[in-house]
């Protein structure tokens, strides 16, 4: 869209006549609508189909598969031909990785986390919250033959992972509050806190000693260790944490890494720009 039509779009006075009011009302809202359904396709990392999609919009199928045809087109989703489904493109990975640099996070921010990783020999992880889920913004595997699958761009779980759980603890107030009272347990293994007031208690538990631990409770065969990263005012506005094998370190190994952790999250603090 060149500037001339914005500014003709955004024109839009009392002397306009019904129909042109109505045709950018339409396209308002279908760009809201394919908006949505990147929203979507975000929260299924397997992808999903057009039916699918449709059903979890709540948009007529002939809608959701023209808007998907038009995001294809534009890189901004992949589809797959085979499984019949559609993945976020590689257009939004250039996007993210746009915004994580604006911010700070892949240039100030990797340099910490590889220092982490040298000292740890494990995977190092910062995140940020986006809504119901953490964002994994970006990640070091460590030396060993073992990789951690939370890449950059990952959307996870907040209550079963320790990134996630330390963004509830140290959120504002009432944003915390809001999250126990709403936030969906999910149960993604055998391990995972499912009952609201067992969650509660979890999070006081991580307020007071000031890091979190996840027992496999997001993945069978892990543990994790984080701790926050503080703004001004005492809240959390990113995570950071070392992720292991069960089979490579045990709980009390793991939080012996905690004060290294607060070391770099103070340092990454006073660097990144804080949201």
């Amino acid at each position: 869209m060149s500037v001339n039509q914005a500014t003709a779009d955004n024109d839009v006075t009392a002397d306009t006549p019904p129909e042109a009011k109505a045709a950018k009302a339409d396209r308002t809202d279908m760009v809201g609508k394919a908006l949505g359904l990147l929203v979507l396709l975000g929260d299924e990392p397997r992808g999903a189909s057009a039916a699918e999609i449709s059903r979890r919009a709540e948009l007529p199928f002939s809608t959701t598969y023209r808007l998907l045809g038009s995001l294809t087109r534009d890189g901004f989703v992949d589809y797959e031909p085979d499984g019949r489904r559609y993945h976020l493109g590689l257009r939004i990975f250039q996007l993210g990785q746009r915004v994580s640099n604006h911010h700070g996070f892949a240039g100030t921010a990797m340099p910490v986390l590889r220092r982490v990783t040298e000292q740890t020999g494990e995977a190092t992880i910062l995140s940020v919250r986006d809504g119901h889920h953490h964002l994994t913004v970006n990640k070091v595997d460590g030396p060993q033959m073992f990789r951690v699958t939370s890449d950059p761009g990952h959307l996870g779980s907040l209550s079963t992972t320790a990134v996630g759980k330390v963004l509830v603890a140290f959120a504002e107030d009432a944003d915390r509050e809001r999250l126990l009272e709403d936030l969906p347990l999910e149960q993604l293994t055998e391990k995972s806190i499912t009952e609201r007031d067992a969650f509660r208690a979890e999070i006081d538990k991580v307020r007071r000693q000031g890091y979190a631990v996840m027992d496999e409770e997001n993945e069978m065969g892990m543990r994790a260790v984080a701790v926050p990263l503080l703004n001004s005012q005492g809240h959390a506005f990113a995570s950071l944490a070392t992720a292991v094998p069960v089979f490579r370190m045990g709980l009390e190994e793991l939080a012996a890494c905690v004060p290294l952790l607060q070391e770099a999250a103070a340092e990454l603090a006073a660097r990144l720009p804080q949201r």
